[in-house]
Order: C-alpha cells, then sequence, then structure tokens
C-alpha cells in the first residue's frame, strides 16, 4: 500500500530530511586521503546526536553502522572500517538517513577523495544528472516507471549501466515503503504518481557491466567486474506543482 501523506507529516519528513543533508555535507567536507571510513562512521553519529536525531541505519536488519561507505568498486553498503584508509583518486559514496519524531529522510552522494580520474569524475557526474532526470519526471500523474526510464535513458546514453539489484523506494514512517523505484524500465507503466507520495530516488551507475555480487560481510556489493560505481539519491515528495527536492543541500 502506498500511503500519501499530509502537509504535516511531509514537513516532519522535510526535518529529517535536512538533517541527512546537513550531516552528508559535513561528512562529504572531512573526505580527505589518510581518514579511515571507521572515522567518517564516527563522525556521522556525532552530527546525529547533536541534531537530537536517531540514525536510521543503525540496527535495520542487523547493519551495525550509521553509515553506509562505499568506496570505487563498491555500489552500496559498503561498511565502515578502521582498516579501510582513503587514499587520493578513490571515489567513496556516502549513504545515510536519520528519523526524527517517527519520520524517516534519506540521501546518498559520491564524493571524490583528492584528485580523481577523468573517468571517474564522468561517471559521477552522470550518475547525479540521471538522478535529477529521474526527479524530474515524478510529476502526478505520470507513472511510476516514468522515473526509472528517465534515468536508465540517460545512463545508457552516456555510455554507463544501471544496476537491477537495487532500487529507490518509498520513505515516511518506515526507512522502506512502497512502492520500489527500479532505475530501468519501459516508461508508462506502474502506478500513477499522486500528490503526498514521498519517494526515495537512487541511482546506482556502474562504470562496466550492471553485475554486482554481495561479499561475505553479506552486506557490502561490489560490481562483477570490479569497475567503478556511482550513488546518488534525493527523497522527494510529489506535489500539485511538480516534485520538491526535501534533501536538497
Amino acid at each position: 500500500m502506498i500511503i500519501l501523506r499530509s502537509r504535516a507529516e511531509i514537513e516532519k519528513i522535510r526535518n529529517a530530511c535536512r538533517i541527512v543533508s546537513d550531516i552528508l555535507l559535513r561528512i562529504g567536507e572531512s573526505v580527505q586521503p589518510g581518514i579511515t571510513t571507521w572515522d567518517l562512521n564516527a563522525l556521522s553519529e556525532e552530527l546525529a546526536r547533536e541534531k537530537g536525531a536517531k540514525p536510521a541505519f543503525m540496527g535495520y536488519h542487523g547493519y551495525p553502522y550509521a553509515l553506509c561507505t562505499s568506496v570505487n568498486e563498491q555500489v552500496v553498503h559498503g561498511m565502515p572500517s578502521k582498516h579501510r584508509r582513503l587514499i587520493e583518486g578513490d571515489i567513496l559514496s556516502l549513504d545515510f538517513g536519520v528519523v526524527v519524531d517517527g519520520y524517516y529522510g534519506d540521501a546518498a552522494v559520491t564524493v571524490p577523495v583528492g584528485s580523481i580520474s577523468a573517468e571517474a569524475a564522468r561517471l559521477c557526474e552522470v550518475t547525479r544528472e540521471s538522478l535529477y532526470r529521474g526527479i524530474s519526471k515524478a510529476i502526478s500523474g505520470s507513472h511510476l516507471s516514468d522515473i526509472s526510464h528517465a534515468i536508465q535513458e540517460y545512463v545508457e546514453s552516456r555510455g554507463f549501466t544501471v544496476v537491477r539489484e537495487f532500487v529507490g523506494h518509498g520513505i515516511g514512517q518506515h526507512l522502506h515503503e512502497s512502492p520500489q523505484i527500479p532505475n530501468y524500465g519501459p516508461p508508462g507503466k506502474g502506478v500513477r504518481l499522486k500528490p503526498g507520495m514521498v519517494l526515495a530516488i537512487e541511482p546506482m551507475i556502474n562504470y562496466g557491466a550492471p553485475d554486482v555480487e554481495i561479499m561475505d560481510d553479506n552486506w557490502t556489493a561490489v560490481t562483477l567486474d570490479r569497475s567503478l560505481s556511482a550513488h546518488f539519491e534525493h527523497t522527494i515528495a510529489v506535489t500539485e506543482d511538480g516534485p520538491e527536492i526535501l534533501t536538497l543541500r
């Protein structure tokens, strides 16, 4: 069941989303060669406490950390580690969420570690732009798959591939709600979008083949061919006047 949120509920989600975006910005500013992903996770916990928010991922289906830190070929759900020290040229996907007053916010961004290759920069740029292409289709009366198709069409036209195994989702009083939002598919399919829907749209895009595998920690997803992967996410609300990005920094 897809829940249509009231304006009051959307304001509560917006509050959580502002905290998420503020914390992601602070973490991104701390990314530099030599820092560990463990340090970044500790920072995310500290910042959440300062803002009176609870990290949404910690304990979710047993995930033990507040932040997902996915480096280079890691697609999503990369686990922070004291032994993963970032080096010049890495790209790092940061995925973070909080719950405040019973409502969730969720966002992700991929950031460079120092100076990165032209190929890595282009992958990040295309992934970020694909997110906005998808968001632009989150219009009342359109179909859910119009979002999916816009992402896939843009990504593949630029020579990259879309991960199939992980998708976006509804969000509100739970971190993951209906509907699921694939980043691929034909237009004009699925439910029609209505004002009050709140969606977390999150393309995960690979430089090489789209295939992924899960590592032995049962969380970290990596590209099967070990090519680079990037991930961007916003939480948005469908309104009568078009999509509104709640996690916009």
